[in-house]
């Protein structure tokens, strides 16, 4: 630490920001600045951008900032797009050895920015290593938007992935808990579901949700239905015992048909149904080709992890008034 206050660095990924991106720099100073005169965190701490390979002017207005006022920004700009969870710890871990505790957040700044006091606060006064930002309700969102964010979380919570309720990646780690993070070394990232992982000693701080400040979602239901999916794949492997357990069941299920077939067969009964074998065959089919994508699609992850590619490529990482490249 810097004359015993922690070095904060904010890490916010960006896709395509330019229209929020100087205003979000200016809010996120001012917060900074905050902090700094309560005298919670050092003078040397700072706001890092990630440009997860922008096709706009994020990165050039992100490289101005941090060569203008490199007391109060940085920037890291990756070689490509590699999505927004790698994007994130190319952040964390480019930072986690200059800085003591990082705070993660989303550059739209609907994570209410005054939670980071209470982060900050219950790292210094109760030395928690990882304090998650919760939403305390969803009241500002559509039925639909509510209805699938609880959904998403109860499914992954069934599916045996363990993950804080209401909780995205806004989120306080300190250096110990980065450390650990960095040992995480899958090619299938899924941050808030690896986090609680770690353990050590954690709280909430729970917050209001703001509306976006300009611009629209970088994350629509595609994407969301994509983030689930990686989420329970990377996670967990209950998909692949569900399909053991239906395939048992439908054993029993087919032992049950046969015994009721001899019997309506010695008892004169037996109906030419070609309506239920028909059925039958489309129903298994089906099934047969749904169980062997859901195996496929642990296959194709084993074959990506075999791979030992990088999760990301920095390009270029300003900081501290110097261009690293």
């Amino acid at each position: 630490m810097a004359g015993n206050l922690p070095i904060l660095y904010l890490v916010i990924p960006c896709y395509n920001e330019e229209e929020i991106l100087l205003d979000t720099a200016q809010k996120l100073k001012t917060k900074l600045k905050s902090l700094q005169d309560a005298e919670k965190i050092s003078s040397q701490s700072k706001i890092c951008f990630v440009n997860d390979g922008s096709r706009d002017n994020t990165w050039s207005m992100i490289k101005d900032l941090s060569l203008q006022d490199p007391d109060i920004y940085s920037g890291i700009c990756l070689a490509h797009n590699q999505g927004q969870q790698n994007a994130l710890t190319a952040g964390l871990l480019t930072v986690k050895d200059i800085c003591d505790i990082t705070v993660s957040l989303d550059a739209d700044l609907q994570d209410d920015m005054d939670a980071i006091d209470a982060m900050v606060d219950k790292y210094n006064g109760e030395g928690c290593n990882i304090v998650y930002g919760v939403r305390n309700n969803r009241d500002t969102d559509t039925f639909f938007k509510r209805f699938t964010a609880e959904l998403f979380y109860k499914t992954m919570s069934f599916m045996g992935a363990n993950i804080i309720f209401n909780h995205a990646d806004f989120r306080l780690m300190d250096r110990r808990a980065l450390d650990i993070f960095a040992q995480y070394q899958e090619v299938n990232l899924f941050v808030r579901g690896i986090v609680p992982m770690i353990g050590l000693k954690n709280d909430c701080v729970y917050y209001k949700r703001q509306e976006r400040l300009a611009g629209e979602s970088k994350y629509p239901l595609s994407k969301l239905l994509a983030l689930a999916w990686q989420g329970i794949t990377s996670l967990s492997i209950k998909p692949i015992r569900f399909i053991s357990a239906l395939g048992i069941a439908i054993a029993i299920f087919s032992i049950v048909i046969l015994l009721y077939s001899l019997i309506s067969h010695y008892r004169g009964n037996t109906i030419v149904g070609w309506t239920s074998i028909m059925a039958s065959v489309w129903f298994i089919g089906g099934l047969n080709i749904f169980s062997i994508g859901i195996i496929g699609e642990y296959v194709g992850k084993i074959y990506l992890e075999s791979k030992h590619r990088p999760r990301f490529a920095v390009s270029e990482f300003i900081d501290q008034n110097k261009v690293c490249e």
